[in-house]
């Protein structure tokens, strides 16, 4: 059974979690950029963990999902800032955690800031560092001009309404980037990545597995698979690769 809460981190905001009880360690999910903890990936690990007795904790960064604030207001140091609150407060002992597109960013961030509690780590469509590789980059001559005018633009998105994009996001962005150095994470890492991905290039798991000092590391390529990742095919070998980290075939 999923018990519901809010957290107030620490200036008004209160953040939205859903937490599974049971033995750990405890699976932590961090969604991706204006996502939100209801999505397929999420809620199939939640099944996952209550079937088999295991922990698990889900939550929306702020602006995102049913947490309080402004998603213009966020940055990548701002949610980050919202795992670690949900982390230090919510979970006790060991964590696997799994992220997915830009939480796979910030499973990077939070395993660094908190390493002697991190049990492995799971990225599904990882995309550290993204906000100048996949986003300002990819933005043309007018749209930077609007986005140093006005502070924010909107881009298309074939996942449903425009996203937002802010010049807050794109200026904090480097203040947080993994991939430029060798990141000291010891623990088992497993990178799954379509290699149909139209949003993020799958070989970016490719270099986290190169940055990070852990030997025990997998990428796990799906030829088919787009950037979500939601196929039942997909979720069953998310749960199996959850399931192989804490002992048991996920099946």
């Amino acid at each position: 059974m999923e018990s519901t809460g809010r957290l107030d981190r620490g200036d008004g905001t209160e953040l939205a979690w859903s937490r599974v009880e049971g033995g750990g360690p405890t699976i932590v999910f961090m969604p991706g950029y204006y996502s939100d903890m209801t999505g397929d990936k999420a809620t199939s690990l939640a099944a996952f963990a209550a079937e088999r007795g295991h922990a698990m904790l889900r939550f929306d960064y702020s602006g995102h999902g049913a947490s309080g604030g402004r998603f213009e207001d966020g940055t990548i140091g701002v949610w980050t800032d919202d795992a670690l609150a949900v982390i230090d407060r919510l979970t006790t002992g060991k964590l696997i955690l799994v992220g997915s597109s830009m939480g796979g960013w910030i499973a990077l961030l939070a395993a660094l800031a908190r390493p002697d509690r991190i049990a492995a780590l799971v990225g599904i469509a990882g995309a550290p560092d993204f906000t100048q590789r996949l986003m300002l980059e990819r933005l043309s001559d007018y749209q930077r001009a609007a986005l140093t005018r006005d502070g924010i633009i909107y881009r298309p998105s074939q996942y449903g309404a425009p996203t937002p994009l802010t010049r807050a996001l794109i200026e904090d962005g480097p203040n947080h980037f993994v991939l430029a150095d060798q990141m000291p994470l010891t623990c088992p890492i497993r990178l799954l990545h379509g290699q149909a991905d139209p949003d993020v290039p799958w070989e970016l798991s490719l270099q986290v597995a190169k940055q990070v000092a852990s030997t025990d590391v997998e990428v796990i390529l799906i030829k088919d698979g787009d950037h979500r990742l939601s196929r039942p095919r997909d979720l069953a070998l998310l749960c199996r690769t959850v399931g192989a980290l804490l002992g048991q075939d996920g099946t």
